[in-house]
């Protein structure tokens, strides 16, 4: 079945591990998870072993050494977090939040933050990224043109999230961390195809956009993390409806020829 259908089976089994805690969580018998994170990267790294061997597993491990890419994606890496969250914060502070200051940051654990995100993983970036970029996105464009497989792997992405989202205790996103997924994952897309698929740029974008979270400005509750969210959602849909107009990162070719459709500006895979 898996060779069969490959997608099929890493997005069931995706479902299955990262929501297997769940009923055991509502019966009282894990109180402290219901949600395993690391499902994504078990799932790909299990299917992609089955259905290609090595080459499969190479073929992930290479995408998350691809360096060689537009010096400028390095930048929209780091720099579209970085405008988002800071642009939020400073637009909460307009509309009448807490202010905040740089020399209030904990630069020290910031740091060791952005450190660690990159190799835990039961973190988002290693436990996602060469999962729904590295094995899914190529295969979805293969059948699929980028935008839809955008679409597509927004809604799966952000349906896989709901236990953590609506029914982990204490988590102060709520529902609006559904939407604000969808559209960030057509920013992923983007990004992916523009760095000639490479998970290594995807990766650094996650890492930074999960080390400076409304929490880095003291947000972390009440009205001040209410319209944080609500900011970041409209800052991110603006993001997405602008890479959208980069026509040339959504065309494909080779879709009517049996072969795998690639972004434009793709690379051979085995390159890293």
């Amino acid at each position: 079945m898996m060779r069969r259908h490959p997608l099929a089976a890493f997005f069931l089994l995706t479902f299955v591990i990262g929501w297997s805690p769940w009923p055991l969580h509502a019966a009282g018998v894990l109180p402290d998870t219901n949600f395993l994170p690391i499902a994504p990267l078990v799932s790909a790294l299990l299917v992609a072993a089955v259905t290609r061997g090595r080459a499969g597993l190479r073929d992930i491990g290479v995408r998350m050494i691809r360096w060689r890419v537009p010096w400028w994606t390095y930048l929209a890496a780091v720099g579209l977090p970085l405008a988002v969250i800071f642009g939020t914060a400073w637009a909460n502070v307009q509309l009448g939040g807490t202010p905040w200051s740089l020399s209030e940051f904990a630069w020290g654990s910031l740091a060791m933050m952005f450190a660690l995100r990159w190799v835990n993983p039961l973190d988002g970036p290693l436990a996602e990224e060469p999962a729904w970029r590295g094995f899914a996105q190529p295969r979805l464009q293969a059948i699929r043109s980028p935008l839809a497989s955008a679409v597509i792997l927004g809604v799966i992405v952000a349906l896989w999230h709901l236990p953590l989202v609506y029914f982990t205790e204490g988590n102060p996103i709520g529902w609006l961390g559904v939407p604000t997924t969808f559209v960030i994952t057509v920013v992923y897309s983007w990004l992916f195809n523009r760095a000639r698929g490479s998970v290594l740029i995807v990766m650094l974008f996650h890492v930074i956009q999960g080390t400076f979270v409304p929490g880095t400005f003291g947000y972390e509750g009440g009205a001040d993390l209410d319209r944080m969210m609500w900011l970041g959602l409209a800052a991110w849909t603006f993001v997405a409806a602008a890479v959208l107009l980069d026509r040339d990162a959504w065309r494909t070719v080779g879709a009517t020829t049996g072969r795998p459709a690639r972004p434009v500006l793709a690379t051979p895979v085995v390159q890293p």
